[in-house]
């Protein structure tokens, strides 16, 4: 194989003249140390940013600096994702850029649907969210959805959080971000286990569709393979019903949304999510009896709480609906195996409400990790109109058959 350095903004462009696609090294190298000025050796990129030089899909500038928080234009990233993968490319007369974009729609790293293939386009500063994209395809996903591409990204581990649960979508791409997400896909590429950034996986589940609780509380949302198969859905997050997170009442007077069903793990103190809860050590779970308001949240550290994020949109007729501004909601299927210790003896041992001062005051409810029964009913989630008679009705975003 011939390899052609060429420099374009810093970076070292390969024009690798192949026959056939190349297989992907195994082996990566690893380095504690950088050769740029720029580029100490405990930055978080600086094994990254080594392996790629040395692998020569990137390079500095000749003035010794490599410029890691510089931004990266998609054709850019582009290049250098086709570089590294060694993907065959065929020297076009068009743009630098030409023959790297081919190759990418050759190989369906992109697609025209993802933006125009004009030069306008290709020398805009690519975005977090459109080099997550690119990246879960060079692995192999694969979705219709958008949104969900920053998911598959996090789960497999290719893109992380740049703070705790923060995944800037629309944040510009730096070269080491680029660079150190490359890395990552030559690795997993070779069969490699990387660590995965829960937060960020959890942040990225909500924007895609509305929720992280498969994200944070797996163990507890499953379902069987015969609900899947009858579904046709290849995975249990896939059951989440998201145009259902809104409902109206059938005379259409009313109507609430749910924005997100958030899942809060009590015993990780540095969950993002607990900022939306006041003060935890002043919540208070409820049994049911209202003589009883001294059940307190801080002490049942072995719980989830689901907060629904959300509220009334419009109601038309006050008189029939309450005009309460929060989300009425449901979830079943987590109950109590004994209720005369859930209700007499102080034991959180089934799903309750949440509250702060008085009851029904936080759309939130408390499940405990272990000891709920379902009792021969599904896990559901649901949405209802604050009315009842022939004015109730529900909208059902979820149900799986759980581990009857």
């Amino acid at each position: 194989m011939k390899k052609q350095f060429i420099k374009i903004a810093g970076i070292a462009l390969v024009a690798a003249l192949v026959v056939g696609t190349m297989n992907i090294t195994a082996s990566r190298v690893q380095a504690a140390t950088t050769q740029f000025s720029d580029v100490e050796s405990t930055h978080w990129g600086a094994s990254a940013i080594t392996n790629g030089v040395s692998e020569g899909y990137v390079d500095g500038y000749t003035n010794g600096t490599f410029k890691p928080d510089a931004s990266v234009t998609r054709a850019e990233f582009v290049k250098m994702v086709v570089s590294a993968m060694e993907l065959e490319t065929t020297p076009s007369s068009g743009k630098w850029y030409t023959e790297y974009v081919d190759a990418a729609t050759q190989a369906g790293l992109y697609a025209s649907a993802d933006f125009n293939n004009s030069e306008a386009a290709w020398t805009k500063v690519m975005t977090r969210e459109e080099m997550a994209r690119l990246a879960a395809r060079a692995i192999g996903e694969t979705t219709k959805e958008e949104d969900k591409w920053m998911y598959l990204a996090t789960k497999s581990g290719l893109i992380k959080g740049v703070g705790i649960g923060q995944i800037a979508p629309k944040g510009l791409t730096t070269r080491a971000q680029a660079i150190v997400v490359i890395e990552r896909i030559l690795s997993k590429n070779t069969g490699a286990s990387l660590d995965v950034d829960k937060y960020a996986v959890g942040s990225a589940e909500i924007a895609w569709h509305g929720t992280n609780i498969f994200t944070v509380m797996p163990e507890m949302w499953v379902t069987t393979e015969a609900q899947l198969k009858q579904a046709g859905k290849s995975s249990v997050e896939e059951l989440w019903n998201e145009s259902k997170m809104t409902i109206t009442s059938k005379n259409e007077l009313y109507q609430a949304k749910l924005d997100a069903l958030v899942a809060i793990d009590l015993a990780d103190p540095n969950d993002p999510n607990r900022s939306l809860l006041p003060d935890i050590n002043r919540l208070k779970w409820s049994n049911n009896r209202t003589t009883i308001n001294d059940l307190m949240v801080k002490d049942q550290k072995n719980s989830y709480i689901l907060y629904f994020k959300g509220g009334q949109v419009y109601n038309k007729a006050p008189n029939k609906y309450l005009d309460r501004k929060r989300l009425t909601f449901r979830v079943d299927g987590f109950e109590s195996p004994d209720l005369d210790a859930f209700y007499y003896n102080r034991t959180l041992n089934g799903s309750a409400m949440v509250y702060q001062d008085k009851f029904e005051d936080l759309p939130a409810i408390i499940i405990p990790k272990s000891g709920t029964v379902q009792k021969g009913n599904d896990l559901v989630v649901r949405l209802e109109t604050p009315a009842g008679g022939s004015l109730a009705s529900d909208s059902v975003i979820l149900r799986l058959r759980g581990i009857q």
